[in-house]
């Protein structure tokens, strides 16, 4: 019977690590947690999921002073655990470099177990995941360049234990400060005035392809605002679809995306749209950000297309933002998040860019 990572986790440090760590290193302050990645960590894994880096794994946290320890804590796990836990094997293949470095659980019976119990600290752990050094204060660029993904799962992970502050480290990155959160509001509507026009117009010269093209991508800027609405950090686009379905806004808005995405005409595909606009807009007016605003779509410039950010929600946003720093960023063109002007697997997933990418937020970045 298939058992979530999360739970395996949980029991694999309480009842296999934990023994270990009081045997060796009866005084060692740490925290035990899975939030780096994965399916298991979103809690969205299943028994497809475990042919690949699944297994009884764990993030062990020390403190910086007990750096140190480290490789001895690794050592000690590897000659000390047991081969087997509630029936998957505690080791690993070496990672395969023919394919991404994945790791398979391998059975062996005998010699060190090559474990998954990562030993780390919180500040190299948050350095590697996001690119940020928390001895550093967290500013609004820093927000606009990280991952959503990665914030997600340092916050659906768990921590199971935790003796040094490794929680308190977590809820820095809860979600993203108010005007922040007001700016992507803002980007994400503008997202949608930039295209739901287009998609009637592509398709009234008779290219359906193009017009569900723009269509899909208005669906996803549409779940995108819902999770903006909702406070919640979206995930990686597997597992995008299914998070969406756990919001709030979902029960009424997925029935118009799913008919806007089976659409095979644009006035179909438009119609089913604009319902979902709709009710974001009422969604918006339930928030109490701006004043309150129009929730009927409307022409746009007089042509036959129905369209609803026209109607300045973007604009209403950001007369709302109250920091310096945002207000900045806000006067120049509404690019948003990393998440929102790029879905490049390489950029959205490697953190080694975001000092890069952050210039595209400074006060005197170049506009062509």
């Amino acid at each position: 019977m298939f058992l979530p990572g999360l739970e395996l986790c949980k029991r694999f440090y309480w009842e296999a690590v934990r023994p270990v760590l009081a045997r060796r290193f009866p005084h060692l302050k740490h925290a035990a947690a899975l939030m780096d990645g994965g399916s298991e960590v979103l809690g969205f894994d299943d028994a497809l999921s475990t042919d690949h880096h699944w297994g009884p794994r764990l993030q062990l946290f020390v403190a910086e002073e007990d750096w140190g320890m480290a490789e001895a804590i690794k050592a000690s796990l590897a000659h000390e655990l047991p081969y087997e836990f509630l029936g998957y094997p505690t080791n690993f293949s070496a990672p395969d470099p023919n394919d991404n470095g994945v790791q398979l659980l391998e059975a062996i019976a005998s010699g060190p177990v090559n474990h998954r119990v990562v030993v780390q600290t919180a500040r190299r752990f948050v350095l590697a995941h996001l690119g940020f050094d928390l001895a550093q204060p967290l500013e609004a660029a820093d927000w606009l360049t990280f991952a959503e993904q990665r914030l997600r799962t340092m916050r659906s992970g768990a921590v199971y234990h935790d003796e040094v502050g490794l929680q308190a480290v977590r809820e820095r990155f809860a979600y993203y400060p108010r005007d922040v959160w007001l700016y992507l509001l803002a980007a994400g509507w503008t997202r949608i005035g930039q295209e739901e026009h287009l998609m009637g117009r592509a398709g009234m010269v008779g290219d359906e392809v193009g017009s569900a093209l723009i269509g899909a991508r208005l669906a996803r800027d549409v779940m995108r605002l819902g999770f903006l609405m909702e406070k919640t950090y979206a995930p990686y686009p597997k597992w995008f679809g299914t998070a969406f379905k756990q919001l709030d806004c979902a029960a009424e808005l997925l029935p118009r995306l799913q008919a806007a995405l089976h659409a095979a005409s644009w006035q179909e595909r438009e119609a089913q749209l604009v319902q979902a606009y709709e009710r974001l807009a009422a969604r918006h007016n339930a928030l109490r950000l701006t004043e309150p605003m129009p929730e009927q779509a409307i022409s746009f410039f007089g042509r036959p297309f129905q369209v609803m950010a026209l109607h300045g929600f973007a604009e209403a946003l950001c007369r709302q933002i109250e920091d310096e720093a945002v207000k900045q960023i806000a006067a120049r063109p509404l690019i948003g998040s990393l998440d929102l002007w790029s879905d490049s697997t390489d950029l959205v997933s490697n953190p080694a860019w975001r000092r890069q990418i952050r210039a595209f937020y400074e006060p005197d970045a170049p506009m062509g």
